[in-house]
């Protein structure tokens, strides 16, 4: 016989499952926690958090013309969302290269333009306001299966980009004098990272939104970097928080009647919390 509490508990982890969209909507959150949670150790150790900030809202100009010609159909949104996402990766890889600016000059300049075209793009379709507005906060109970494959697809082309170079870029982030010494093309290691930085805001759209999307890259990689100095145990504990506060987000979702995307960051946000506090490296408790 099982106990009460250990039915209660299965009871409130399944009862969720009954609804297909519930089981579409937690895969999406685990397929987007794992990719955020990996590309995310890199823009934290490059620091490229305004980086990414910029990026998802760099798409907006992608997603209105997409919905002017397709309207909300996934494939046309995706792509327009994509190609913007790049075109700004390329953009600001291009302005920066030579040093003629700083990098947080070049992302500052094209995010400005970038966003402020999106609104004027979006600005002239009537109901913008009702069709547009899932996509700065995410829709993830409108995930459909042609999105989870899509996404799984792209999940596992970043995957496969970190296995098959994740020396060179340990190398390029940690130590440039030695990727130079090694000749290593430290730009197109560059331009790499930045455009799996675009593919991944793309992919996490639906899940959480533009608004909440740095969340998702930053936070379960910085909760990680409490805990440890080493980049792979970094990577798998980033993931490990990643996968929790995106599955726990979307059940405190469902049982709260809260956004998705909000609780989703919500969860990150105290999980990291706890770990600050708690973490050796900060040393905050006092000691009795």
């Amino acid at each position: 016989m099982h106990s009460p509490s250990i039915v209660s508990l299965l009871t409130f982890i399944t009862a969720p499952l009954k609804y297909g969209f519930m089981v579409r909507s937690l895969i999406a959150a685990v397929i987007v926690g794992i990719i955020c949670s990996l590309v995310g150790t890199y823009v934290v150790l490059k620091g490229l958090a305004f980086m990414g900030d910029a990026l998802a809202h760099s798409l907006l100009p992608g997603l209105a013309v997409a919905y002017l010609i397709g309207g909300t159909a996934t494939m046309p949104l995706f792509w327009g969302s994509l190609i913007a996402g790049l075109l700004t990766a390329a953009g600001i890889g291009m302005i920066t290269r030579g040093g003629q600016l700083k990098e947080d000059t070049a992302i500052g300049i094209i995010f400005a333009g970038m966003f402020a075209l999106g609104i004027a793009i979006i600005s002239s379709v009537r109901n913008y306001s009702v069709d547009l507005t899932h996509f700065l906060f995410g829709n993830i109970l409108g995930v459909t299966r042609a999105d989870i494959i899509l996404s799984l697809v792209i999940g596992l082309a970043v995957v496969l980009l970190i296995l098959l170079f994740y020396k060179e870029l340990l190398v390029v982030i940690f130590d440039p004098i030695l990727a130079r010494t090694l000749r290593l093309p430290i730009m197109v290691f560059q331009f790499m990272l930045l455009f799996m930085i675009a593919l991944v805001i793309v992919v996490s759209l639906q899940v959480v939104g533009v608004a909440l999307m740095v969340a998702m890259l930053i936070t379960p990689a910085a909760t990680a970097y409490m805990l440890t100095n080493r980049l792979h145990w970094m990577m798998l504990l980033s993931v490990l928080f990643g996968v929790a506060s995106s599955s726990v987000g979307l059940y405190a979702s469902y049982y709260l009647n809260i956004a998705s995307g909000a609780a989703i960051v919500l969860v990150c946000t105290l999980i990291f919390i706890f770990v600050f506090i708690f973490s050796p490296k900060r040393k905050l408790l006092i000691k009795v």
